[in-house]
C-alpha cells in the first residue's frame, strides 16, 4: 500500500470529496485508511460505571485507498507515488517533482 500513517491525502470520491486530511491509521490487510475529520460516523457508547451517562462519540470510519490520492509534502499537490529501489531500500517518490517523500 502506497499510503502510510502520517501522510496527507486528498479525498477524490464520495461525500467528502475535496477534503484534505492526515492519515490516523492504516489497515494494510484490508487496503483501508482512517483519516482525521473525514468520513465521520457517530456511535452510542453505554455508561461503564453506575451513575455515568452514555455518550455519542464521533470517529473517522475507514476509507478505501482507491478513493484517495497522496499530497506531496514538497510540491503540495496531489500526485502519484512511485518507488525507487536501491540495494536494500525501497523509497517512495513524487512523480510530479521527482523528490523523495
Amino acid at each position: 500500500m502506497k499510503i502510510k500513517k502520517g501522510d496527507t491525502i486528498l479525498v477524490t470520491t464520495g461525500k467528502d470529496k475535496g477534503k484534505k486530511g492526515k492519515v490516523v491509521q492504516a489497515f494494510n490487510d484490508k487496503n483501508k485508511i482512517a483519516v482525521e475529520n473525514v468520513n465521520l460516523k457517530k456511535k452510542s457508547v453505554r455508561p461503564k460505571k453506575s451513575g455515568e451517562k452514555g455518550q455519542i462519540v464521533e470517529f473517522p470510519a475507514p476509507l478505501h485507498v482507491s478513493n484517495v490520492i497522496l499530497v506531496c509534502p514538497k510540491c503540495m499537490t496531489a500526485a502519484k507515488v512511485g518507488y525507487k529501489v536501491t540495494d536494500k531500500n525501497k523509497k517512495r517518490f513524487c512523480k510530479k517533482c521527482n523528490k523523495e517523500i
